[in-house]
């Protein structure tokens, strides 16, 4: 056997051992990264909405600073408004046109609920079916395959955000295996992402409101 054949033949078993394994060992973390137990059972204003969703996670982050510099950045997100802080280049490949703003957009701050934001061209829009200022946005996809919920908890001068995703299982196996696999990882790195993204933004809000 050729050595591309071999590196091929352990590859191929290194990516069946980790498929095989991430049910059992990597899924929950996944699905829960950043967020506390309680935060993972807390009840978020819109769980209702799609109590019977397929699959649910639970992702949270400590942010510097109090509920009102995070806020704007929420309301603002969408395609052609403030982006969603994450790779805008891994988003605009699926041309969703994501262009993560850097500031505060004043035209995007008056929002109520059933107000749409949009995802990109072609894409169900997203609905926002909970509005608390300062407090919970949650938005319900037009398709009513996915709920997303955003929570701001102050603690000690600091705030949980928390993000939580209600989305339909595909139909097949197939698809229910690559779901798992396959978006279920992307969906953190790019999630991860978008949190930090809106960590480090609030926090620099904070600081020029503080000076």
């Amino acid at each position: 056997m050729s050595k591309r054949m071999r590196a091929a033949a352990w590859g191929g078993a290194l990516a069946a051992g980790l498929g095989a394994s991430y049910p059992f060992f990597f899924r929950r973390r996944c699905l829960t990264w950043g967020a506390r137990p309680e935060e993972v059972s807390r009840k978020l204003p819109g769980d209702e909405l799609f109590a019977d969703a397929g699959i649910v996670s639970t992702r949270a982050i400590t942010i510097g600073a109090l509920p009102g510099a995070i806020w704007p950045w929420l309301v603002q997100m969408g395609s052609g408004r403030g982006g969603v802080y994450t790779y805008d280049w891994i988003e605009n490949l699926f041309g969703l046109d994501m262009h993560s703003a850097r500031g505060i957009l004043p035209q995007f701050q008056e929002v109520k609920a059933g107000d749409e934001f949009p995802l990109g061209p072609g894409r169900p829009a997203m609905r926002v079916a909970v509005f608390d200022p300062g407090r919970t946005l949650t938005l319900r996809f037009a398709d009513g395959n996915w709920v997303w919920i955003f929570a701001l908890f102050a603690e000690d001068g600091q705030t949980r955000l928390i993000s939580r995703n209600w989305i339909a299982s595909a139909g097949s196996w197939p698809a229910r295996l690559f779901t798992m696999l396959v978006m279920e990882p992307g969906s953190l790195i790019m999630e991860r992402k978008m949190l930090l993204g809106i960590k480090e933004r609030a926090e620099a809000l904070a600081r020029e409101q503080a000076a």
